[in-house]
């Protein structure tokens, strides 16, 4: 079983009254070829253009848990339609704005009950705790809220 950065289990359910913020990193395209083929070529084009090594890229994921609750927070590409499934809470173009007519171009931001993080066993050095303090696990599923719409962005990445 994975151990958070503390030494306690990763999706280890934590009481009532307590609470976790785990963070995984994971290689860019973990599972895929797509995305991950085309990181590479980006970053070697910018990585040779800047006049340094190619580095290797990753996304970030969040598991945050309060009480017996527990949240997946991503961003990742655009799967489907059926983004409320995923607690999908803003959609937005990747690189241009007028890209963001085409699904591939576009990215979601996920605040997800219950959810999972794919390919999390390709995840690196993690998850790491970041926190098993309750109030700043709330804090944490509160400013994914404050973040998405006080930004005036809606969940199809447009301003209000």
């Amino acid at each position: 079983m994975a151990t958070s950065g503390i030494g306690t289990p990763f999706g280890a359910a934590p009481g009532p009254e307590k609470a976790a913020v785990d963070l995984c990193w994971l290689p860019l395209g973990a599972g895929g070829h797509f995305v991950r083929l085309n990181g590479r070529v980006f970053e070697a084009a910018a990585a040779r253009a800047e006049r340094r090594p190619a580095c290797d890229l990753y996304h970030s994921a969040l598991e945050v848990r309060v009480g017996a609750a527990r949240f997946v927070i991503e961003q990742t590409p655009v799967r489907d339609a059926r983004g409320e499934q995923r607690g999908v809470v803003a959609e937005g173009p990747v690189g241009t704005r007028w890209a963001g007519r085409f699904r591939i171009f576009r990215y979601e931001i996920r605040r997800w009950r219950d959810g999972h993080i794919p390919d999390v066993e390709e995840a690196v050095e993690s998850p790491r705790r970041l926190t098993d303090d309750r109030a700043r696990a709330r804090q944490v599923l509160e400013l994914i809220w404050r973040l998405v719409w006080s930004a005036g962005i809606n969940r199809h990445g447009d301003r209000r």
